[in-house]
């Protein structure tokens, strides 16, 4: 069965429009963190994207009223986590304004570069930034590679209607 696209039923671009859509597209979820002059930061990203193999270089966006980003704005290295299915609570933790993210039960440890690093999580990297793009009100952030570990445990977790779930086979 072709699903047709409806004219009739289309809208003029906004913000609500552009996050209805992008509900409906499953997403990887991540934890972006960073050493901040007051200590770690740290957001929850469904932005996540491999750019470059060589080099090896991501991107992710944050947006400019985030609480980290006047951690990540200056920040020469930061941790990018990868969230497994068992991770639900910690994906929220990251997400929620005012939450302290560090706190228990958050289990963390300063890797190298200072780049606080979460345990638990399904695999690690410690990226040094390259750049930030202005991108509206956010900044797209591309950073290469340094080292990390994709051997952790559990299934991913993915970003799905507004909540954080498992893949079903």
């Amino acid at each position: 069965m072709t699903a047709t696209p409806d004219l009739d039923a289309s809208r003029l671009a906004s913000p609500d429009l552009l996050r209805s859509v992008f509900r409906r597209h499953a997403a990887g979820v991540a934890v972006i963190t960073a050493r901040g002059a007051a200590g770690p930061v740290g957001f929850t990203a469904t932005s996540l994207t491999s750019v470059s193999a060589e080099p090896p270089l991501l991107s992710f966006g944050i947006s400019t009223g985030s609480s980290s980003w006047p951690a990540v704005s200056t920040a020469t290295h930061v941790g990018v986590h990868i969230l497994g299915e068992h991770q639900r609570e910690l994906a929220g933790t990251f997400a929620r304004s005012g939450a302290d993210r560090f706190g228990a039960p958050t289990a963390w440890r300063e890797g190298p570069e200072g780049v606080p690093l979460l345990d638990d999580v399904s695999a690690w990297l410690v990226c040094r930034v390259v750049t930030r793009v202005p991108a509206g009100d956010h900044r797209i952030v591309l950073a290469e590679v340094a080292l990390g570990d994709p051997t952790g445990p559990g299934r991913p977790l993915v970003y799905h209607q507004g909540r954080f779930n498992a893949l079903r086979d």
